[in-house]
């Protein structure tokens, strides 16, 4: 008797926002926009180190990428499109979204959708807004993003933290408005609460062996693809120490930063990676979720 072939193991969408160590939503009150231009960038060295690391594993990810870097490194855009990865939009100016009014928002994701275009010459169908900035109080941003010709958001993060969150959203890829859809970094249930299981400081800080447990979690109890993110700073150990910044901040940016590549090595070799438009808006996609749409508040 022939016996059934085991499905698969799920493909995970493998995340990067490119952006630097000065733009962190956290540093706002210790650098001050106007002076970005005159701070060491950093991020084309470490995006060329993210680079070689998922070309040595075979694995194709997506780049969610600022305007303001675009702008200045072109290269790094024509080394993520060359690559094979996905190119995304992270807006212009990381500017959180509920910072902005309607109009300002769509200025922002249009201008860094444009030129993202432009110089990587593939569409632009996804974004993340800066700090999962996208909320109860300002869902009319999917109407934004909609209107100016995105296919899917990536902006909200379904957990209860000071900075961000909407702990009542769903915790998986779902329909926000007609033709868009927002897929949350990933998180694991534990009784009435989400945990944050897919990366950014939460990697940092737990045990690998915890964050590689609720990634298996998900994909095998929940069956989803789990989404995960960082930063290129975070793989980053000589990048310049920010003075004057508050003891909660310094550790929540800096910490674990020395183990942070060899951790996503191995994660990279522990899971199956792929772009974020292959897994939900390809074949993989299938027919995940029939949540209700959001309405704008």
């Amino acid at each position: 008797m022939l016996m059934p072939t085991p499905a698969p193991p799920l493909r995970n969408a493998m995340s990067i926002d490119v952006e630097d160590y000065f733009q962190v939503s956290a540093f706002a009150p210790y650098i001050r926009r106007e002076d970005w231009n005159g701070l060491e960038c950093r991020v084309e060295r470490n995006i060329d180190r993210i680079l070689a690391l998922l070309a040595d594993r075979q694995v194709h990810a997506t780049f969610f990428t600022l305007g303001w870097i675009a702008e200045r490194y072109p290269q790094v855009v024509k080394a993520i499109v060359t690559g094979g990865h996905e190119l995304a939009s992270h807006g212009f100016g990381h500017e959180r979204a509920s910072d902005l009014s309607p109009a300002a928002f769509l200025d922002d994701i249009a201008r860094a959708k444009q030129l993202l275009e432009d110089l990587g010459g593939v569409p632009v169908v996804g974004y993340r807004a800066p700090s999962f900035s996208i909320g109860k109080s300002n869902l009319w941003a999917f109407d934004v993003l909609r209107d100016a010709g995105y296919r899917y958001s990536s902006s909200v993060y379904p957990i209860a933290h000071d900075h961000y969150g909407m702990p009542d959203s769903p915790r998986f890829a779902y329909p926000v408005r007609e033709g868009l859809i927002e897929i949350p970094v990933t998180t694991l249930r534990m009784g009435s609460r989400n945990l944050p299981s897919s990366g950014g400081g939460y990697f940092r800080l737990l045990p690998y062996a915890l964050s590689r447990w609720m990634i298996r979690r998900v994909n095998e109890a929940d069956g989803e693809p789990a989404v995960f993110y960082f930063h290129p700073w975070e793989i980053d150990p000589g990048q310049p120490r920010v003075a004057g910044i508050d003891a909660k901040t310094r550790f929540r940016h800096y910490v674990n930063i020395p183990r942070t590549h060899g951790r996503i090595a191995r994660l990279l070799d522990d899971f199956r990676w792929g772009r974020m438009d292959e897994i939900f808006l390809g074949r993989e996609a299938g027919s995940r979720s029939s949540a209700p749409l959001l309405s704008p508040a």
